[in-house]
């Protein structure tokens, strides 16, 4: 156990003013981070434009998130954000002469649901996978739905709405079985709990850094296994997806060979700035010494809310890095807790909770007093 939490605490201005447990919204932002964003005014005042320094930029955060997700750095495409990177690979299918069932199930982010439902104009047929009532979702359904005509398996890591973790080795072994790939939306653990990339054997894993990455809007990632994708081409494309970049070749199609090849145009280049800062402090931290943190004040936090006669919606085997508790009017507890100076988010039903190393104990008990006062609006 790491003490009660709060590591690296004091670099979060935040918490000088608010309870700040909603990192699966947006991370805490630290000075650093701040201050990045500094360093790239200060050298548009002082020089103007820096491409050679914003590729540069661009390379280290690629580095950062290879380093984070135990990958090569030719295995990491840097996007706008998640779903620019899924709809890169989206438009590598033919649905018109190959597979063209998409399995999916009823757990994901918008981001999932609208892309590959956008591919039925292309003749595609996407099958949503229930979970059970209580947010588990059986690996045999998942592997039952999967047949010779699937294209493709996308699985969320945690459902966003409840914190429900997915089984995605399983299900990732059981398609690969049937010679289907697998894409998995890590966006709500990445940077919260340790993934291993190549040990996982995921075709393609998406996210962003804005979360548990402590990041800004404007940076997501697509890592892509390079032993089971090298033949899969983006259709949308754009000139930071060539082979050459500088080439600026307007008369042939010369895709990278790597994953940069699922790229687009020019980056938002202050995000990545911001970026190269939050994955270095986050890296410094180490993810596993953050689940650690956080794995603890999970379990505070539900026994806390327990004792209120609370009910979490987690389930306790296979949870992510938040709590999710139903609600009666889940807006206006989460501003009935806003009123307390605590900052939480809801989805479905269910005001959900998301410590990160840098909370504590005594954060949590905040949280439990101010769910006790506002406890009418507990379901």
């Amino acid at each position: 156990m790491i003490g009660d939490g709060g590591l690296r605490r004091e670099e979060f201005p935040v918490f000088s003013r608010r309870t700040y447990m909603n990192s699966c919204s947006q991370g805490a932002l630290a000075v650093s981070v701040r201050n990045a964003y500094d360093d790239y005014l200060q050298g548009l005042a002082e020089f103007g434009s820096l491409w050679e320094s914003w590729v540069g930029v661009q390379e280290r955060v690629r580095s950062l998130l290879a380093r984070t997700f135990h990958a090569d750095d030719a295995d990491v495409a840097l996007t706008s954000s998640a779903s620019a990177a899924v709809n890169a690979i989206a438009s590598c299918f033919d649905f018109s002469s190959g597979p063209r069932t998409i399995i999916t199930t009823s757990l994901e982010f918008p981001t999932i649901g609208q892309i590959w439902h956008a591919q039925e104009r292309r003749g595609a047929e996407v099958i949503h996978v229930a979970a059970e009532p209580d947010h588990r979702l059986p690996v045999e359904r998942v592997d039952a739905a999967i047949d010779s005509d699937t294209a493709i398996v996308s699985i969320t890591h945690v459902c966003y709405r409840n914190g429900a973790m997915v089984d995605v080795s399983a299900i990732i072994e059981a398609a690969h079985a049937k010679g289907v790939p697998v894409l998995v939306d890590a966006y709500q653990t990445a940077g919260a709990l340790p993934i291993d990339f190549q040990a996982l054997g995921a075709d393609f894993l998406v996210g962003g850094v804005l979360k548990y990455m402590l990041g800004s809007p404007g940076v997501g990632f697509a890592l892509v296994n390079p032993q089971r994708t090298s033949e899969w081409i983006p259709v949308t494309t754009g000139w930071f997806a060539a082979r050459d970049v500088f080439a600026m070749d307007i008369y042939s199609f010369d895709p990278a060979k790597d994953a940069r090849r699922f790229e687009s145009g020019t980056p938002v280049v202050p995000s990545l700035f911001a970026a190269e800062a939050a994955l270095n402090f986050l890296l410094e931290v180490g993810i596993a010494s953050a689940w650690e943190v956080s794995g603890a004040l999970h379990d505070q936090l539900r026994a806390g809310i327990m004792d209120l006669g609370g009910r979490v919606v987690t389930p306790l085997d296979q949870h992510g890095p938040m709590i999710a508790v139903a609600a009666t009017d889940d807006h206006a507890l989460v501003d009935a807790l806003a009123e307390d100076k605590v900052v939480v988010s809801c989805r479905d039903g269910n005001v959900r909770i998301s410590p990160h190393f840098y909370n504590t104990t005594g954060d949590v008990e905040t949280v439990v007093r101010s769910l006790h006062r506002h406890r009418h609006l507990l379901a």
